[in-house]
C-alpha cells in the first residue's frame, strides 16, 4: 500500500472512530495495522532519504575533487601561457603562424587603476540600495517589541 493510501486510510478511520455506532475494537485493531503499515514505509522514506544524503555528501566530496582539478588544469594553463610569451618576447617572434595554430602578443584593452577614490568625481559612483542583515534584526527582533517585524516559526521533518 502507498503512503498516501495508508494516510487517506488512516484519516478515514479517525472520521469513523467519531461514529459511537460503530464497532471501537475494530476500528482500533485496523488503526494499530495502518500505523504499523504506515510506521513501516516511513522507515523505507527515510533509509531512502538517508541514501540520497550520502549521495549528495559524495557528490559534494567528488565537486571539491574536481574544483581542485580544474583550478591545477587552470594554473598550468596559464603558467604554459606565460612560458610561451616569455620565450617569445624573448626571442622577438611577436608573430606566427603554424599549420595548426597562430600566435600572436597584442595589446589587451586598458583597464582603470585608481589611485586616490577620494578625487573621483560623483558622476562615476553608483547608488546602491541598502540591504537588510536579517540577523541581526531578527535578534534584534527577539529581545524586543517592534511594531516592524514579528517573529515566524516553521516545522519542518528531521530523521536521526
Amino acid at each position: 500500500m502507498k503512503l498516501y493510501e495508508i494516510t487517506g486510510e488512516i484519516l478515514e478511520l479517525l472520521t469513523m472512530a467519531e461514529d459511537l455506532e460503530l464497532d471501537q475494537k475494530m476500528i482500533q485493531d485496523t488503526m494499530e495495522g495502518l500505523d504499523f503499515e504506515f510506521e513501516e514505509k516511513a522507515e523505507a522514506y527515510a533509509k531512502i532519504i538517508k541514501t540520497l544524503e550520502m549521495d549528495i555528501t559524495g557528490l559534494d566530496t567528488e565537486i571539491q575533487r574536481m574544483t581542485k582539478k580544474k583550478a591545477t588544469i587552470k594554473n598550468n594553463i596559464d603558467r604554459l601561457k606565460r612560458s610561451l610569451e616569455g620565450a617569445m618576447i624573448a626571442t622577438g617572434k611577436r608573430k606566427f603562424k603554424t599549420p595548426l595554430f597562430g600566435f600572436g602578443i597584442q595589446k589587451n584593452p586598458p583597464s582603470l587603476n585608481v589611485l586616490d577614490e577620494s578625487k573621483i568625481p560623483e558622476e562615476f559612483w553608483i547608488e546602491q540600495q541598502p540591504k537588510l542583515d536579517k540577523k541581526a534584526a531578527l535578534a534584534y527582533v527577539k529581545e524586543n517589541e517592534v511594531d516592524w517585524a514579528e517573529l515566524s516559526q516553521t516545522e519542518s521533518l528531521r530523521i536521526r
